[in-house]
């Protein structure tokens, strides 16, 4: 009913018309519109108001597959018609039937049309006897399907009703076929004709369906995009207003109606009501994913171009398309799921090789060749790859997965399906390393035969070692080492350089050590090689452009000890000279790690930060994970617990566990270290029951895994697994030639338990042990944290004072805010067993604010032992306003509380957002008019200093 309150003007049309034929005056209406415009609605409704009025209504409609039956629609008009007179009835059926029987072949329609001609008048005299005695309403629905004879029928009888009863109701599509032009236009011409067109809806008549079912504020909300999703098209419309209200249920509407499986059956309904060329043009369309030149339709379809143009005019007409495009995506997605597959692949190929052909873009050729699910041809191959290029670049490893997948299966075996696979393993490790295994594995057997670049050995030599299967990969290579060895000899060429071989032994020893092992045996037809340096010798330089081994000799400068500029130089230069890239992550990430080796955690927080951003805006986990947890491990050396933790578990949920492979060591350190000093000792503990993979403890990573599981026993009461934990750490080390204190400071960690335990001689003899070995210049936090350690293990209190001072003097220089902690609430101690207790007070309090700024809650909890508050005890005197203060300006009065309170100059100066030589100027100036000489000795009162800038 409220559909066809859009069509008022051509139903009074109609009643006007059977006013006229009630009145005597024969008329014939011929209404016309797209497809699924409401025609069939619109006639159905006009029958049944003749019927209760007193009309003979006679029925019929045109089916496509009949248009070739002999008199298809005058047989169902008389059949279907019972208030018909039986004589009436009869008299035409045998006219019919004797036509029939008079043609000679009952397909040779030129007979039948002659013979039929000579019957028709006698035909229509029957029935116009039958309007002499009431009105007699022709109702037929689609008459351009109807067959020659039937429309001729239809025609001779509109000749003859003029002064008659008789009200003819056709309907029709915009579009005729040529054999229907000559109806069509005989029909116009008569006098008595009326022509009456239906559009589609406009947006006010899709607001008044919608108003159905839902209130007049929610259809108009929902009418303009209705409108805009169907065209207007009353099919279509209805069938989102289904799909919604079968969404909704009882609900008012507040957003969009979404178009579900009704309204993809009532796109394939107007497609099927179309001629056949319709549909496949639709299908082309849809293939093609936008609008296109009919040419183009017209050669991936095999249509004629002319027909291809009209069936774009109908498509448009009815509301799917609009500028040549679907106007939904779920309109083409309905197109293509009900396609055949087979059919739908051959439209794929042939789009893609004419897309070819035309010279288009490669993803737009990749997307039909993906599409096909087909191997692809031999020139398709370099599309292919450029695609998924591209489509890493447009941040889609997913396209760019299908795309590598794809040009692997359609390549033949040989070097260049081998690179192929080498790339594609690249692309699936950005997302999920485990899933990359699988390829892995067939790579590296891959490499073992000789068919890799020497770049793409290298990368491959590096993601086995990921996943924990560095002993396979060195013992592939050096089975190639042996045979390049036996190619030298006998003066034939070899696949790969010996430099190429010598640069993944090197990488290979750095990140796990004990395959060093594997080099130094005597193989086939070799002799004995010396073995390498600890960490094995650097590979020359004379091969390909490769980040693996400059990245490999800054690590390794890093974890011999010692100065740390050379190592920071070279790491620099790794991560000012590689971009960000599959085959670069890993080394820009152990690049990263030698900085914080090297001590320079200011470097390596501006490089991670950097390279966090460069990835974030790409769909990588994998390289955000890895990153991430460096992010973590810098956190966690500032003193940074919470800060710490959260990144660890940030980069941990970005890929699952066993994509992290053997490099899960590193995060699960970081978050067992942060939990343990943070004082969840339940979640550490829960984090150690945590599965690892057996060879993790064989990487340089693993180290960091021993150390935080030996600090977790050790906060646990479990001193003796903690010593055998350090000891176990401090063998590798030393074994391996990475005996550095950045790396883990085992000798001081086994002398911390060596105290705990109560033996306290051995703890002085691991902290000698140290402080020989790092008798040579050294950062300002290996050296705090080796003056603390001495004054732990020593009983002269003036002693303790000295290198406490010392300590926290150099502690406050650096970044680990946690140590400086210890060493400020030891100092204090310290000066309370010296009968100080306003200076103990002092540093205790310092202490304590450093460590609820690190998140240590044990060491709060130590500091404040046996107060109510959480917080050192005051007098009231130092609760005053600070006199000292008066005498500083505003800024000196902000760096003056920051620094007391334990801030390094860096840090005060990010929190004031000043540069550092500024906070270096105030100090100068604050030790002035304070007569100090140093920081350690600002007034203890300036801690109650409250500046509202200051959190």
């Amino acid at each position: 009913m409220t559909r066809l309150v859009e069509r008022e003007k051509q139903w009074e049309t109609l009643n006007d018309l059977l006013g006229s034929a009630r009145g005597g005056r024969g008329r014939v209406a011929v209404i016309s519109g797209p497809i699924a415009a409401g025609k069939t609605v619109l006639l159905e409704r006009f029958t049944e108001e003749a019927i209760s009025l007193g009309a003979l209504v006679l029925e019929a409609a045109g089916y496509r597959a009949e248009r070739y039956l002999f008199f298809g629609i005058l047989r169902r008009i008389l059949d279907g018609a019972a208030p018909l007179d039986p004589a009436v009835h009869a008299e035409a059926t045998a006219l019919l039937d004797g036509v029939a029987a008079q043609a000679m072949d009952p397909g040779d329609t030129a007979a039948a049309v002659e013979v039929g001609m000579r019957v028709l008048p006698h035909v229509c005299a029957s029935l116009l006897r039958v309007a002499r005695d009431r009105t007699v309403v022709i109702a037929v629905d689609d008459v351009h399907h109807g067959d020659e004879l039937s429309r001729a029928f239809l025609l001779c009888l509109a000749r003859r009703i003029r002064q008659s009863g008789v009200l003819m109701v056709l309907t029709e599509g915009v579009r005729l076929l040529p054999a229907q032009l000559d109806f069509h236009a005989e029909l116009r011409r008569q006098p008595h004709c009326t022509a009456i067109s239906l559009p589609l809806l406009s947006a006010d008549g899709t607001a008044r369906i919608l108003s159905g079912p839902f209130s007049t504020a929610a259809a108009g909300r929902l009418a303009a995009d209705c409108h805009d999703t169907t065209g207007g098209n009353p099919l279509l419309v209805k069938a989102l207003l289904e799909d919604g209200l079968a969404a909704l249920g009882d609900s008012e509407p507040f957003q969009q109606l979404a178009p579900a499986e009704t309204f993809e059956r009532a796109v394939l309904d107007c497609l099927h009501r179309g001629d056949p060329d319709m549909l496949a043009v639709a299908r082309g369309i849809a293939v093609l994913g936008a609008a296109a030149p009919t040419s183009l339709v017209a050669r991936i379809t095999d249509v004629h171009v002319r027909a291809v143009e009209l069936a774009v005019q109908d498509l448009t007409r009815c509301g799917l398309l609009r500028d040549g495009a679907f106007r939904m995506t779920a309109t083409r997605a309905a197109v293509l799921a009900a396609a055949p597959p087979g059919a739908l692949s051959a439209l794929h190929q042939r789009a893609a090789r004419l897309l070819h052909e035309e010279g288009a873009a490669a993803l737009d050729i990749a997307r039909h060749l993906v599409a096909t699910r087909k191997p692809a041809e031999e020139w398709a191959i370099p599309v292919l790859q450029e695609a998924a290029e591209y489509a890493l670049v447009e941040d889609d490893p997913q396209f760019a997965l299908s795309c590598g997948e794809l040009a692997v299966d359609s390549c033949p075996e040989g070097s260049r399906r081998t690179a192929l696979k080498s790339r594609l393993v690249s692309i699936v490790w950005r997302s999920s390393p485990v899933a990359a295994e699988g390829h892995l594995r067939q790579l590296s057997r891959e490499f073992s035969a000789g068919r890799l670049s020497d770049r793409d050995l290298l990368h491959a030599v590096s993601c086995l070692a990921w996943m924990g299967e560095a002993r396979p990969a060195a013992e592939a290579v050096r089975r190639l080492q042996t045979a390049v060895q036996q190619a030298e000899e006998a003066g034939q060429p070899f696949a790969y350089a010996p430099a190429t071989l010598a640069a993944a032994q090197s990488w290979l020893s750095l990140v796990s050590p004990p395959v060093r092992e594997t080099f130094t045996a005597d193989g086939p037809g070799l002799t004995a090689r010396p073995a390498p340096a600890a960490l094995g010798t650097a590979a020359p330089y004379d091969m390909p452009e490769d980040a693996h081994l400059p990245a490999a000799e800054a690590l390794r400068t890093a974890l011999r000890g010692g100065p740390g500029d050379t190592a920071v130089a070279e790491a620099t230069r790794v991560l000012q000279r590689y971009h960000l890239s599959d085959c670069t992550l890993t080394p820009l990430v152990l690049a990263v790690l030698a900085l914080v080796y090297a001590g320079r955690l200011d470097l390596a927080l501006t490089w991670t930060d950097r390279l966090l951003a460069e990835c974030s805006a790409r769909n990588a986990p994998a390289w955000q994970a890895a990153l991430g947890v460096v992010r973590a491990e810098v956190a966690l050396r500032q003193g940074d617990l919470p800060g710490a933790a959260a990144q660890a578990r940030q980069a941990m949920s970005l890929i699952s566990t066993q994509c992290w492979g053997a490099g899960i060591a590193l995060p699960l350190a970081v978050l067992i270290e942060a939990e343990t000093q943070m004082g969840n000792l339940a979640e550490a503990m829960a984090l150690l029951e945590q599965p690892v993979p057996e060879l993790m403890l064989e990487t340089q990573l693993g180290l960091h895994y021993l150390r935080a599981r030996g600090r977790c026993h050790l906060a646990t009461g479990r001193y003796h697994a903690a010593l055998r934990d350090f000891l176990t750490c401090g063998e590798l080390m030393q074994a391996w030639g990475m005996d550095a204190a950045e790396l883990a400071p085992w000798r001081l960690d086994a002398a911390e338990a060596w105290l705990a335990i109560g033996n306290v001689a051995r703890a002085r003899e691991y902290v000698e042990q140290h402080e020989q070995r790092e008798a040579g210049p050294s950062g300002v936090q290996p050296r705090g944290h080796l003056l603390y350690a001495l004054a732990r293990t020593s009983g002269d209190l003036t002693y303790r004072l000295k290198r406490l001072t010392e300590a926290v003097e150099l502690l406050e220089q650096g970044e680990d805010r946690l140590q400086l902690a210890r060493a400020l609430g030891e100092l204090g101690s310290a000066h309370r067993a010296a009968g100080d207790y306003n200076r103990a007070r002092m540093f205790v309090r310092k202490a304590w604010h450093v460590a609820k700024s690190c998140g240590a809650q044990p060491l709060c909890q130590q500091f404040t032992r046996g107060q109510d508050d959480g917080e050192p005890v005051t007098t009231g005197r130092e609760v005053e306003p600070p006199r000292e203060a008066e005498v500083l300006s505003e800024a000196e009065a902000r760096v003056a509380l920051l620094a007391v309170r334990g801030h390094t100059n860096r840090e005060i100066a990010t929190k004031l957002y000043v540069t550092v030589s500024t906070v270096e100027q105030h100090l100068t100036r604050i030790y002035r008019k304070l007569k100090v000489k140093r920081r350690r000795d600002l007034p203890a009162r300036l801690w109650d200093l409250r500046l509202p800038e200051i959190a």
